[in-house]
């Protein structure tokens, strides 16, 4: 007896052990599925942007309770009235023992899939709907504002889908519920032999009868749903693409829309038609409504081609005229075009050194150095150890110095990918490394002694030449790669920056990052995948955990509903360092409006937000930058209190507030077409513009030409921060006109458009290419440059406005051919104005050749500097040679001093012939 109780003892212990054991499996998978939600509660209200957080759950929650409890309670009856129907049935016996809790089993896993289907296809179109806004534009078919096209139709069509699911699901369910019924009946009346298994054929005769009511109403839902979807597709027609524009033409307006009213009605009538015959119990009927439908859509189909292909494609313009005219206005109100200011350039006044001196702001700022070598030489002059990386060069505008500056700017981050393998370890990747330091800051007009960028700002602690850019707080814990989580506040400290052969250390003390008490730190482990997160006695409970460091991630995790420009540019502001980031509303639901790519992505834009994140607490703010932007506006209802006005942002920032390149780039590119207002012109495509090619690199590659930002002086305006880009001809390459986006104060955004005479040539930047290399005194120069192991690099192509004239500036970099660290450094400025190209050392002696000097500079009026007479270009060519065949035997034999005294001559013959060439070509002027 001992020993069974003994055993039922230990049996006892072994249950119980068990049931522990499973208890605390289901409590760990459960907490390993709810630590994402936990993280993300976390990080949200870190952020303070809970609002957001909840409203997704809440909205669901609101959606799902109420429809599951209808759902059930409507299912549950149903079911238990096709029991009622079922036990009708003559082979079917009733019975009410075993399979009563079958209806509430089948309505409840029904009312489940349903809601979760409905809620989650439905939530947020759902908010759309409710909290639309008017765009005060209504369509010419319908005469509905677009805001029922934008924010409705979405919300209509997912209805529209969600009640096709349902309805197919319900019917399945419907007839698999009263077979299985049927089918368990028969097979518990055979275990107790009361009958024999019903033959097959009889049960779908008998199921036909039983649910031939069903069936009628199932048929006129569906028909319902078609009546429904006839409708949608009638109004998708406004964005359908036609023969020559897109949305509704003519064949679509006049056959195609009165097609889809015809089979509504159809459908209609149909659905009258099946919900008698199923009462009746008469399933004939219900055949001939879809037979009819489809013959109506197979014939409807046939007329729209007889009409498109015999009356429209023999007069297609007259025919089309009015829809083509529609396009072109929806599509320029689309994309914020049909504000676009046009003035005329002429491009032809004859500037002088006065003009020059006059617009001293504009030639100050014009780019001497290109973005992508800039970015090379950064890495290498200011990256200083291996993990520490630039990512991109951007452009923007400072007081340097009391004057107006463009720079570039770029910020050095920490990239822990860098470090070498055997100190990659947990430790230094999350706890030692953890962030950036610094800006790099150069004037774009301004190159030291050997061609470097002259660095305003530099180096480790940043040392600012200018004193209206201090950076007091230069570490960055958000960057544009940080990509790894930070645990900061640990009980060793961060490493902050190199210092000689030492390093400096510090401790984090913004605001950013979540505590880590032990709970937090189960959760983050679970989600990392990582022990060491809990383990690790480096961290203590006055640690905290940076998540989400990346900012496009962070702020695309805050508003996922806005579209952006993964190309933030870092902002030194009072001291401190901000990220700003360019958001756009988007939509692929105006009517009329030509979309901007095959897959339709968007055919309406509006960069209505601006973004700043602090780079060292994290903070994210977003600026409403368009108070008239509809989509922005019901972001805003939806989500109250997410967006400022842009009144309510820090002066000193808003001074850097750009106009988005990206924006700029989509709506130059529709501007080249849709530019042709006149219908006629647009059909043809008479007059549409190309980007204009230029040729870049070591390579001579054609591309074409960015958009430029630049600090000049339109005429009748003064000088500002604008962004351009010029235009060409369609497949030719004169130029035609070109764009400007304005950036300052309350002329920020307007766009203005300048168009040069058709009648007369403007040279357009890859004919300047062209010219440059035809020149015989330049394209010499350039191969003789790019001898001797060295590379020559051709940098962007600036046509640059002055006055009424076209300033075309272009630098001219040399590197090492063999190194690929080596750097790129600026050796030569090519100018070209009307006729003349100069290659000089500076922008300014490329100027003072073209332009000659001012009187302040020059006194004697008669004197022309650096004259020679033609009679000297034969002897100096021949020098020329001679020097370049001794510098190359000096370079086989090892003599590199004697070398490079050989090529000190050469650049100064090759200085006097490219004297020689205007000299000659002045006279002919």
């Amino acid at each position: 007896m001992k020993t069974e109780k003994g055993m039922i003892s230990i049996n006892k212990s072994n249950k119980v052990l068990s049931i522990v054991i499973i208890a605390l499996g289901i409590i760990g998978a459960l907490f390993a599925l709810s630590s994402r939600f936990y993280i993300d509660y976390l990080w949200f209200t870190e952020t303070g942007y809970t609002q957001v957080f909840f409203k997704e759950i809440v909205t669901k929650a609101q959606l799902s309770v109420p429809m599951f409890a209808i759902l059930i309670v409507i299912l549950y009856f149903y079911f238990e009235f096709l029991k009622k129907v079922a036990s009708k049935g003559k082979i079917i016996p009733i019975t009410k023992k075993r399979l009563d809790f079958i209806p509430l089993g089948v309505s409840g896993a029904l009312a489940f899939v349903i809601t979760s289907l409905a809620t989650n296809a439905l939530w947020y179109k759902l908010l759309e709907f409710i909290n639309s806004e008017p765009f005060n534009v209504d369509d010419p078919i319908f005469g509905k504002d677009v805001s029922f096209y934008v924010f409705k139709l979405p919300f209509m069509e997912s209805l529209h889908a969600v009640l096709s699911s349902v309805l197919f699901l319900v019917f399945i369910s419907t007839i698999i519920f009263t077979a299985g019924y049927y089918l368990s009946k028969s097979t518990s009346q055979i275990d107790v032999g009361e009958v024999n298994k019903p033959d097959i054929k009889d049960f779908f005769i008998q199921l036909g009868m039983i649910m031939t009511k069903q069936i009628g109403v199932f048929v006129g839902l569906f028909f319902l749903l078609a009546a429904f979807g006839y409708y949608l597709n009638s109004i998708g027609l406004l964005f359908s693409p036609s023969a020559i524009s897109f949305g509704a033409g003519y064949t679509d307006s006049v056959v195609r829309l009165r097609l889809y009213q015809i089979l509504m009605y159809m459908s209609i009538i149909g659905a009258v038609v099946s919900f008698a015959s199923g009462f009746k119990r008469k399933l004939k009927p219900l055949l001939i409504a879809p037979v009819l439908i489809f013959a109506v859509s197979f014939l409807g189909g046939i007329v729209g081609l007889v009409v498109e292909n015999y009356i429209v494609v023999p007069n297609q313009f007259g025919r089309e005229e009015p829809y083509l005219k529609r396009h072109i206005e929806y599509t320029r109100k689309a994309y914020d075009i049909d504000n676009v200011k046009v003035q005329e350039f002429s491009a032809k006044q004859e500037i002088t050194i006065e003009d020059i001196e006059e617009n001293e702001l504009t030639i100050k700022n014009i780019p001497i150095n290109d973005y992508r070598p800039t970015l090379d030489m950064y890495n290498s002059i200011q990256g200083f150890r291996i993990y520490y990386e630039f990512n991109d060069v951007d452009i923007d505008r400072y007081i340097i110095n009391d004057e107006y500056t463009q720079v570039f700017i770029s910020a050095r981050e920490m990239n822990n990918d860098k470090l070498e393998e055997n100190a990659k370890t947990w430790i230094n990747q999350h706890l030692k490394y953890t962030h950036g330091f610094g800006v790099a800051i150069s004037p774009v007009n301004r190159v030291n002694e050997v061609g470097q960028p002259d660095l305003a700002v530099k180096d480790i602690p940043p040392q600012s030449s200018a004193p209206e850019i201090q950076v007091e707080e230069p570490r960055i814990y958000f960057g544009e790669s940080t990509n790894t989580y930070a645990i900061t506040n640990a009980k060793t400290a961060e490493f902050d920056y190199p210092e000689g052969s030492d390093n400096k250390e510090n401790f984090y003390e913004g605001t950013a990052g979540i505590n880590l008490s032990f709970i937090n730190r189960l959760a983050f482990a679970v989600q990392e995948r990582d022990l060491k997160i809990l383990l690790s006695s480096e961290i203590t409970s006055q640690s905290k955990m940076l998540i989400r460091r990346n900012i496009v991630e962070r702020i695309s995790e805050i508003a996922p509903f806005l579209s952006y420009d993964e190309d933030p540019y870092i902002v030194v502001s009072e001291g401190r360092l901000y990220w700003i980031m360019d958001a756009f509303t988007v939509s692929n639901r105006y009517p009329y409006a030509q979309p901007f790519d095959s897959n339709n992505t968007f055919n309406y834009i509006r960069n209505s937000v601006k973004v700043v994140v602090d780079a060292y607490n994290g903070d994210v703010v977003f600026y409403q930058v368009e108070d008239n932007d509809p989509i922005a506006n019901v972001y805003k209802n939806i989500y109250p209190g997410i967006f400022r006005p842009i009144d309510e942002m820090p002066q000193d920032l808003r001074s850097h507030v750009r106009y988005s390149q990206d924006m700029f780039d989509i709506q130059a590119d529709i501007y080249r077409t849709y530019h042709m207002q006149n219908t006629r012109v647009f059909y043809n495509k008479e007059d549409q513009w190309e980007l204009p090619r230029q040729i870049y690199g070591s390579e001579k590659e054609v591309e074409n030409i960015e958009s430029t930002y630049l600090i000049m002086k339109l005429p009748e305006r003064e000088e500002e921060f604008t962004l351009m880009v010029p235009f060409t001809a369609r497949q030719k390459d004169n130029m035609v006109a070109w764009m400007a986006a304005m950036n300052d104060g309350d002329s920020y955004g307007e766009i203005m458009v300048y168009t040069f005479p058709k009648q007369s040539l403007v040279y357009g930047p890859m004919q300047i290419e062209q010219r440059i290399d035809q020149d015989t005194i330049i394209s010499p120069q350039l191969t003789l440059l790019g001898q001797q192991g060295s590379q020559v690099i051709r940098g962007n192509m600036m046509a640059i406005p002055v006055e009424e004239a076209i300033l075309y500036v272009e630098p001219v970099y040399i590197r090492a051919r063999e190194s690929e660290r080596s750097l790129p450094e600026v050796k030569k400025i090519i100018v070209s104005y009307n006729n003349r190209i100069i290659m000089a050392d500076s922008l300014q002696e490329g100027l003072t050749q073209i332009f000659g000097e001012s009187a302040d500079e020059n006194d004697d009026e008669d004197e022309i500097p650096g004259t020679i007479i033609p009679g000297d270009l034969n002897s100096l060519i021949i020098e020329a040679n001679n020097l370049f065949e001794r510098a190359q035997q000096a370079q086989k034999e090892g003599n590199w001093a004697e070398y490079g005294a050989l090529i000190n001559q050469l650049e100064d013959v090759l200085n006097q012939l490219n004297i020689i060439q205007e000299s000659i070509r002045q006279p002919q002027e």
